[in-house]
């Protein structure tokens, strides 16, 4: 293990990441780390292609049990494969053509003993397995299950496991790289409960004192999205028309008696999806619908299936939001990783940032729609004060990394996003741009250098110091400058401080009623702005991420 990590720490110096935070000299990754977040080739070897889950859960004993199918197509020839189960869960046995196969544990992974299958082929395994699933403590940041209560004493259920993985209680293929063409969740519960999972639902099963849930996903999906929930629902629905006329089904699962507040609160869900239409185009799950479940927890963006848990208030338990706005941020927020996170999604947790950024700034965007530009910078300014700069925005890969000691992969990533679109100067690029990328990369994986790669090429221009800059680093650019006044002129020098030595960036500075883009380098530079007195120069540090810092 001590190779691994030597060869992944001189990797990021190679890569010139070394001015970092050194997460391999800060922090000691396990065995278990890697055979969590490794693509290994026993991961590597096999594609799934189909995931059908078929359990039982009985609230009682807080217990789940029964089987999944996992089907697969051949990446490389192999006789060995890696699968995912948290130790706590017992695996009973895996069949392959009618045959019990061999395994073998480390840790949380599973190592499963196959006859020899060639490249290019296909084939369908089943694992059976039981236990009692871990337990969430704090969720959603905690994974696990939530065995709660309505405030009738009633079994209220869900499971939230975005970093812990889904492998806490269901066998799968447990990296975020690898997501199922589609699935079937099968779920029983007691007689007189619902159970809402993801996508839609395909029927009901009489098992005497238990009901057969049958749910079918027809997209791709994270094994974190997956999820079931379980309680006293009532249901009731609304249609969404898209601008090309075509209706989305809107389905709405709450506690039976928060049906009325439900009812009005959720009218806010139409405007919000016609807004993420003009920014990024229509809705991406469409055959599976848009559903928001009422959950025991905060919230999650669990696919087709949102988990809401805001207690009907205005922006986060009632705060966050300036004042003046009426919207719900779970609402909001969840919704917007429809987009980023679930249909783009990253291939490894140390950049989760493409999951959070984007959808951080997307609230951005929708008060820009619905307020006004204006409210927007305002809405980013508010959140400034949340971002830590103690910390790069990447994260190592290949650990399953989610030990961040703040929220810049948030915060400072959406701000990040929102430097760019002042830097370029040209709005109509901008959400060209984006919505581009979005399109060109809708229901699939990406990468940081995917993006980066994209502003180039719809720029003109490079790009990567920006990016190495805000996210390699924790700490953002400083702009040094000096003024002297002559006369009614003022001679401004500036230039950049920072990590990246190419870094050069444009940014608005001068009068505020006119300002003007400069494009300081690491090199000190001169100009001087007409008619302008030193108490009037100002440095737009509301559009722009940035440290302006006066020198001697």
């Amino acid at each position: 293990m001590k190779k691994i990590v030597l060869l992944l720490a001189l990797l990021w110096s190679v890569l010139g990441l070394n001015g970092q935070k050194d997460f391999y000299q800060s922090y000691e990754f396990t065995a278990a780390d890697t055979l969590r977040g490794a693509l290994r080739p026993e991961r590597s070897c096999y594609d799934v292609t189909f995931y059908d889950l078929s359990i039982r859960i009985d609230p009682e004993k807080q217990e789940i049990g029964g089987w999944v199918d996992i089907y697969f197509q051949t990446l490389a020839d192999f006789s060995r494969l890696q699968i995912d189960l948290y130790q706590n869960m017992y695996l009973d046995s895996i069949v392959f053509e009618k045959k019990p196969l061999t395994f073998e544990r480390q840790f949380d992974a599973v190592f499963v003993n196959f006859p020899v299958q060639k490249e290019a082929t296909s084939g369908q395994f089943r694992v059976y397995y039981h236990g009692k699933p871990t337990a969430a403590n704090n969720p959603p940041w905690d994974g696990g299950f939530v065995w709660g209560r309505d405030r009738r004493n009633r079994h209220w259920i869900g499971v939230a496991c975005e970093g812990d993985g889904a492998s806490l209680w269901w066998p799968n293929k447990d990296h975020l790289s690898d997501e199922p063409d589609s699935m079937s969740i099968r779920v029983s519960v007691p007689k007189g409960l619902e159970c809402i999972a993801n996508g839609n639902l395909r029927d009901q099963v009489d098992e005497g004192k238990y009901e057969r849930w049958e749910w079918f996903v027809s997209y791709p999906i994270n094994n974190y999205d997956v999820s079931v929930n379980i309680a006293n629902y009532t249901h009731f629905a609304d249609t969404y028309q898209a601008e090309d006329g075509s209706e989305l089904a809107l389905d709405y699962y709450v506690l039976d008696y928060n049906e009325k507040v439900a009812k009005e609160h959720f009218e806010q869900v139409k405007p919000m999806l016609a807004c993420y239409e003009k920014y990024f185009g229509k809705y991406p799950f469409w055959e599976d619908g848009y559903a928001l479940v009422e959950t025991p927890y905060l919230g999650m963006e669990h696919q087709s299936a949102i988990a809401y848990g805001n207690r009907y208030m205005r922006g986060y338990l009632g705060g966050m939001i300036p004042d003046g706005m009426d919207w719900d941020y779970i609402i909001i927020h969840e919704t917007g990783h429809e987009y980023f996170g679930n249909s783009i999604s990253c291939n490894d947790l140390a950049e989760m940032w493409i999951h959070e950024s984007f959808t951080t700034y997307m609230e951005a965007l929708y008060v820009e729609c619905e307020y006004s530009y204006e409210d927007a910078v305002g809405y980013m300014v508010s959140q400034r004060p949340y971002i830590d700069n103690e910390e790069p925005i990447l994260g190592p890969q290949g650990v399953n990394w989610e030990d961040w000691g703040g929220s810049d992969h948030y915060y400072k990533g959406a701000w990040m996003l929102h430097t760019l679109r002042h830097a370029l100067q040209n709005d109509e690029l901008w959400f060209s741009l984006l919505k581009s990328f979005y399109q060109e990369y809708a229901i699939s994986n990406v990468t940081t250098a995917d993006f980066v790669q994209w502003v180039n090429d719809k720029t003109g221009q490079k790009w990567d110091a920006f990016f190495a800059q805000y996210l390699e680093y924790p700490e953002i650019p400083i702009l040094e400058y000096r003024t002297t006044q002559e006369g009614e002129n003022l001679k401004l020098d500036f230039r950049w401080n920072c990590a990246v030595q190419d870094f050069a960036m444009p940014v608005l500075l001068g009068d505020p009623k006119d300002f003007q883009l400069v494009k300081p380098t690491t090199y000190w530079q001169s100009l001087t702005l007409d008619g302008l007195d030193e108490k009037d120069f100002e440095i737009a540090t509301d559009l722009f991420l940035i440290k302006p810092k006066r020198a001697k």
